[in-house]
């Protein structure tokens, strides 16, 4: 592996990073929808022009490398019916998933003029071991663990009924290399990845308490609070994810419940302490 450190909106960082490349996996991101609504201008440049710089890029290469640009279900805004797949139209409804959505369609116009071959995996709410997120509207699960495992109560906004589809993390990046190796196939599309389970948020975060219980011998507790004033409407919303077309096409699928994710990802934030 070799770390290539540079500002994706310049051509010259995506010109070094591009040599003797084959594929592209694009998951840099400005991911907090609240600092997107504060500064839309320097949302648009972290989540929009490393786009463009990238598809100008390519066509300077000998060969066009593969893209897979890592998307998000909440580009299609609020579901009419659950599970969702690819037929939900997209109304996003916040500024980040505006923009989101405005590469994602970068990559399909490149693709379809035949100047790149790329893909958009569009995820659900994805967690697992790793790094804690650098925003507080991000990660709200791996948040909800590492609190669990101090001992702090988990707030819950409302009653919270509010349904998500949580995937595992290395159920993710599984989804990644299958993309990678199918791109001829998935070439042009748009693609909704989830476990295919949905899961209240209080269902979620009793299920971490449960759990947690396990590894400290004490049971931290839930507590109510009220949504900020100024919380998107999109963090009310009801997901549950239909991945059956990339299944058919890649022959992926999920293989970690919420349960197993948790358990694992309780015991690699033990570990730490």
């Amino acid at each position: 592996m070799r770390d290539v450190v540079g500002d994706l909106r310049s051509h010259r960082a995506w010109a070094r990073a591009l040599k003797n490349i084959d594929i592209v996996f694009h998951l840099a991101a400005q991911t907090s929808e609240s600092l997107a609504a504060c500064n839309p201008a320097a949302d648009l440049e972290a989540n929009v022009l490393p786009m463009l710089r990238l598809l100008e890029c390519s066509q300077r290469c000998d060969t066009a490398p593969d893209i897979v640009f890592a998307g998000t279900v909440t580009e299609s805004g609020f579901a009419r019916r659950l599970p969702v797949d690819e037929r939900q139209p997209d109304l996003p409804a916040t500024i980040y998933d505006m923009h989101k959505l405005m590469a994602e369609t970068c990559l399909k116009h490149y693709s379809a003029q035949g100047l790149v071959r790329g893909t958009v995996l569009r995820f659900s709410n994805v967690y697992g071991p790793g790094p804690s997120s650098a925003t507080a509207d991000r990660g709200v699960l791996n948040q909800m663990m590492r609190r669990a495992l101090r001992g702090d109560p988990l707030p819950l906004y409302g009653a919270g009924r509010a349904m998500r589809d949580f995937v595992f993390v290395e159920d993710a990046t599984r989804a990644f290399l299958a993309a990678g190796a199918g791109i001829h196939r998935l070439n042009g599309n748009h693609y909704v990845i989830g476990s295919g389970q949905g899961h209240t948020l209080r269902q979620a975060f009793e299920l971490v308490l449960a759990r947690a219980e396990l590894i400290t011998g004490r049971r931290s507790t839930l507590r109510r609070i009220h949504p900020p004033k100024r919380s998107s409407a999109i963090a009310t919303r009801n997901f549950v994810a239909n991945s059956s077309a990339f299944r058919l096409a890649t022959g992926w699928r999920p293989e970690t419940s919420l349960r197993e994710g948790i358990d694992r990802t309780l015991s690699a934030y033990a570990c730490e302490s």
